[in-house]
């Protein structure tokens, strides 16, 4: 079996491949870039006035295994900056042109030869010959800008996937026709969920009362489980002068996803909050503060806006609106510990309730980049904390750099879905730069000021983020506690009237309890005049979890029948409630 370093370059050189299939078929097809990417590789091309659609995939594709057939060698070769242009001219590669101009004057470039039939700019990894490439299918086109600017030229890019077997690429195929049928955007229509507007704007998703009621349970699950473990509630405005985000370094970091808003009366620049932490700072900076009273828990589930890029929005995975059940702790550093471990038992217990309990902590580092904000040292002690409090937690980690908060190390928890793709949701981080900057301090028991450790905190991390995860992970069916309609009666006809409103009365009473303490159950009734397979119909569609069915028959015997997903059976009326209390 192939190492992880043999897919990378079977796959990076299948973008030469491609490259080179395009060349052939597009004389004048100008190049981008082209990178291994998971499971597969892409490559974004200019190609002029003509336009490429996936219906042109299949005459690439087979030109590419025509190339692949060839057992053509990949050789590296070095060239200097002024001989690399001149290939690029020559070519009339001016992506490519753009790209060595940036590079320093006494960098050796290297390119790399596809046989006799093809050249790219390149650092590799790549395999040794064609004959080494395995199976590989190209699935789709998109559109893409240039290096991501919106201002630059948009571009073709033209994805594939490459696997060691023909098994292995039919079970990731099988996996995204599962993961097409559960799309949340499909689901959030057909469930009657969220809507977006085009008078509203893109990235702002509008959410029916259905979908209203399953993000504030989930919402109201989060604070719960924080609230059980000291949080308190905080409000913040949505707006606030830009000097706030100057002091905490979120405005030269990421200023330009700032919406700004500017005053009309004494003309202050505000902007849409991005974020929370900044404002919870200065609400623990309201008054003096003891080691007595540490640590300070705050929490809230409020709206950010962050201006996204349009073409990087979909649905409900990166909008411009999001809301965050953010968490800050101010502490001690001798309470760092416990206090991780208690976030560390937050997200467990949340993940094991909505099934996805398989998770994978990813310890976020810095990396050598002129990035982040703080003492080197500062850092290494936050890190060596991090990947402590995840050994003493038992936590399945890797290591990363490169992915921390710029002011400080995170512990970023990856969720494994129903079908096996990993989502980055509920992270833990850790902060001794905000504190600084800020000058916040308490009063220690030796009377001397001392800086707090600030730790922030996201169970959901993106409310609509999460949702987005969790539609596709159930496919729609929600567990019990949590959807949207957990029951609907649907009579048989018009004689069962009074029968109905006995069960209603036993339904009214029942308080669930699990997870969320003292929750109604949420439930409808459809006496309408169509006929009972129409009502089931409709009934299914939603994906409603228990569905109660009642004709006279059933009046007569003090009872109902419950068509659940996988089951139906008969329950005496007496015992209803009961019953319901079990499927949550």
């Amino acid at each position: 079996m192939k190492s992880p370093v043999d897919l990378e370059s079977m796959r990076h050189t299948l973008s030469h491949v491609l490259a080179a299939a395009v060349t052939k078929l597009y004389k004048d097809a100008k190049f981008g870039i082209g990178p291994a990417i998971d499971d597969g590789f892409y490559y974004d091309i200019d190609f002029g006035t003509t336009k490429i659609s996936d219906a042109d995939l299949a005459k690439i594709e087979k030109e590419m295994h025509k190339i692949v057939a060839q057992n053509l060698p990949m050789v590296k070769r070095l060239s200097s900056k002024s001989d690399a242009l001149d290939w690029a001219r020559d070519n009339k590669q001016d992506y490519k042109i753009e790209l060595i101009e940036e590079l320093p004057e006494k960098e050796e470039i290297s390119f790399y030869d596809l046989g006799d039939i093809f050249t790219d700019l390149c650092k590799g990894p790549h395999v040794e010959n064609t004959n080494d490439i395995g199976v590989f299918k190209l699935t789709r086109v998109a559109g893409a800008y240039w290096r991501g600017d919106e201002k630059r030229e948009m571009l073709t890019r033209i994805y594939g996937v490459a696997f060691e077997t023909q098994e292995e690429l039919d079970a990731y195929l099988k996996r995204q026709e599962e993961a097409k049928n559960r799309d949340h955007r499909k689901l959030g229509k057909e469930l009657d969920l969220f809507c977006f507007s085009n008078l509203v704007g893109a990235g702002l998703p509008l959410f029916t009362p259905r979908g209203t009621e399953l993000r504030e349970l989930m919402a109201n699950y989060s604070l719960s489980l924080r609230g059980r473990e000291g949080f308190k509630k905080v409000w913040t405005p949505h707006i606030t002068k830009t000097d706030l985000y100057k002091t905490s370094g979120h405005y030269a970091k990421f200023g330009d996803e700032l919406f700004m808003v500017h005053s009309q009366v004494n003309g202050e620049d505000f902007a849409m909050k991005p974020m929370n932490c900044p404002h919870h700072t200065q609400i623990f900076a309201s008054r003096p503060r003891t080691y007595k009273e540490m640590p300070v828990r705050y929490m809230e589930a409020t709206t950010d806006y962050r201006d996204e890029k349009t073409g990087e929005l979909g649905g409900l995975s990166r909008v411009r609106s999001l809301t965050q059940d953010d968490s800050h702790v101010f502490c001690r550093k001798d309470q760092i510990k416990e206090e991780v471990a208690r976030l560390v038992n937050i997200v467990k217990e949340l993940y094991t309730t909505v099934g996805m309990q398989k998770l994978r902590a990813r310890l976020s580092y810095r990396s050598d980049e002129d990035k982040y904000l703080g003492d080197k040292k500062l850092w290494e002690m936050a890190q060596n904390q991090i990947k402590q409090a995840a050994i003493d937690n038992g936590l399945d980690y890797f290591e990363q750099e490169g992915e921390a908060a710029f002011y400080g190390p995170k512990i970023d928890f990856m969720a494994e879905d129903a079908i096996g793709r990993e989502h980055q949701l509920a992270t833990i981080q850790l902060d001794f730069v905000m504190p600084e900057r800020f000058e916040l301090e308490f009063t220690n028991e030796k009377g001397e000021k001392e800086r707090p450790v600030m730790i922030h905190h996201a169970t959901l991390g993106s409310i609509e983020r999460f949702l987005s995860v969790f539609i596709e992970h159930t496919g729609g069916w929600f567990p019990f506690w949590c959807a949207p309609e957990q029951v609907r009666i649907l009579t048989v006809n018009d004689k069962v009237s009074d029968y109905v409103s006995e069960i209603t009365k036993i339904l009214d009473d029942i308080m669930l309890d699990k997870p969320l303490k003292y929750n109604e159950l949420r439930y409808t009734v459809d006496e309408s005049a169509d006929s009972l397979g129409k009502k089931i119909k409709r009934a299914t569609e939603l994906k409603i979890p228990a569905v109660l069915i009642v004709g006279p028959k059933d009046a007569e015997g003090k009872e109902v029948s419950v068509r659940l997903r996988d089951k139906e059976e008969k329950v005496k009326l007496k015992d209803l409630a009961k019953y319901l209390c079990k499927l949550s």
